[in-house]
């Protein structure tokens, strides 16, 4: 019973750092697309 608490727990955590993952490459997406746009008009 341990082991299954700890392995749903676990795949829990690693979904949780997956959207985190997730969530930082687009916020980093957006800042580069932001920063080449500026170029671009200037």
């Amino acid at each position: 019973m341990p082991g299954e608490t700890t392995n749903s727990a676990t795949e829990r955590r690693e979904q949780a750092v997956e959207g985190e993952r997730g969530a930082l490459v687009a916020v980093l997406v957006m800042v580069i697309l932001g920063v080449a746009g500026i170029f671009a008009v200037s």
